[in-house]
């Protein structure tokens, strides 16, 4: 009998509707700080875990070394609240997609922008919404790549929910960097305006 409660408490665990209704959705837009914050005041979004992902080195950190990868953020959310075209669109309007150098103040190979499809739909999505900011911007480069999704690494525990843990370091980071600025030159002051729509 003990055996059969245990049982019956795991298949509704693993069938439960958190389970059921969960998906995760890898970007990079730069500073993982921005990114995680910009992320985890959705609606629907129920979790944003900072790291490194697009290289082949095993185990990067932050400290240590992460070459051939992109800061980037894994996005867990309920599909029934927020779809992943919705993630798309924040995605657009929280990067400079014209920076080929990186993103705001920050450069380098790691602070580029890309965004990382799980399943070939998620790439659809992905390049329609790629083809609507590059019609929108008629005239300019989109440098914003698109990758195969690949093992997402968390960064150390430090850099998860900085911008929770740090408020004043991180809003003096931010507005020194330009991030909000560039943001409002580019997309308007509409932060809830539909870059790609």
């Amino acid at each position: 009998m003990r055996y059969n409660t245990l049982l019956l408490l795991i298949l509704v665990a693993l069938t439960s509707p958190a389970m059921a209704d969960s998906a995760t959705a890898v970007f990079a837009g730069g500073c993982f700080w921005c990114m995680e914050s910009d992320y985890e005041t959705q609606p629907g979004v129920t979790g944003v875990v900072s790291g490194f992902t697009g290289g082949t080195l095993r185990n990067p950190t932050y400290s240590g070394n992460h070459q051939g990868h992109f800061e980037a953020v894994e996005v867990t959310y309920d599909p029934a609240v927020v779809s992943y075209s919705e993630l798309l669109s924040i995605f657009w309007r929280n990067i400079d997609p014209f920076d080929n150098q990186g993103q705001f103040c920050d450069k380098g190979p790691s602070y580029r922008s890309a965004i990382f499809p799980g399943s070939q739909s998620e790439r659809d999505l992905a390049e329609r919404s790629k083809n609507n900011v590059v019609m929108r911007f008629e005239g300019q480069d989109v440098y914003t790549e698109i990758h195969d999704r690949s093992e997402f690494w968390p960064v150390e525990e430090y850099h998860q929910d900085y911008y929770l843990k740090n408020p004043v370091r991180y809003k003096y980071y931010r507005w020194n960097c330009g991030r909000d600025q560039r943001l409002e030159q580019i997309w308007g002051t509409d932060k809830a305006s539909k870059a790609t729509g």
